[in-house]
């Protein structure tokens, strides 16, 4: 009896395990979309409510007001009063100390992933050989430091690697030597969802059923 019960509780951890696999991920998107929605209806529904009166206004205005800005940012971005007007905009936040170190990350790492920038600062995905038995994937983000401080490149031969962390958003970045790196033929999408899943996801789906057939063996010539 007491078999049974164990064995029937592994059974239902497990189905509960496989439905939290699927039903996390979506959970944690959608959270985080209405964390979005939410955010932008409280910080810009009260200026849509200060253009017009209370009798039309309905809830979700504030986000469309957020979304018609964003189109507005991307469409006039290389206008010249709108770039005359960020420009102004980014040399006050140069001036603030602690606030120019946050802004300034946050606005190198948009331009990074925006218009495919992260496919030219990600040039490979390679292995990268720290002992014997251990490596560590990787993406090749520069080769030539002529134009930064010469104590980064320890020689000509050095490369600079950004090594992802699994399951956080950051990692580390290393300036190693050339013959320390090998290439892999990974995609930087696929080499990425590898590292932070600690290696749990692959690029190539196999069908398990697929995987137990047998195949018949060639036939044998007269």
């Amino acid at each position: 009896m007491k078999a049974i019960f164990t064995q029937s509780a592994k059974q239902i951890s497990r189905i509960f395990l496989r439905g939290l696999v699927v039903v996390l991920p979506i959970a944690i998107t959608l959270a985080l979309i209405y964390w979005l929605a939410v955010s932008a209806e409280n910080l810009l529904g009260g200026i849509v409510r200060l253009l017009i009166p209370d009798k039309y206004y309905s809830t979700g205005l504030g986000v469309l007001l957020g979304i018609g800005l964003v189109f507005a940012a991307g469409l006039t971005v290389n206008v010249w009063f709108t770039r005359e007007l960020l420009g102004r905009a980014e040399a006050v936040m140069e001036r603030i100390p602690i606030v120019k170190s946050v802004y300034g990350g946050i606005r190198d790492l948009a331009r990074f992933f925006s218009d495919g920038r992260s496919k030219q600062g990600f040039h490979k995905v390679v292995m990268v050989t720290l002992t014997d038995e251990i490596r560590l994937i990787g993406f090749l983000t520069r080769e030539n430091f002529t134009d930064l401080p010469p104590q980064l490149a320890a020689s000509d031969d050095t490369v600079a690697v950004y090594l992802p962390m699994s399951y956080q958003i950051g990692g580390y970045t290393v300036y190693v030597p050339r013959s320390r790196v090998e290439p892999i033929d990974m995609t930087n999408e696929d080499a990425m969802r590898f590292t932070l899943t600690a290696g749990m996801s692959s690029a190539k789906t196999v069908d398990p059923n697929a995987a137990q057939t047998p195949t018949e063996p060639p036939p044998r010539a007269p």
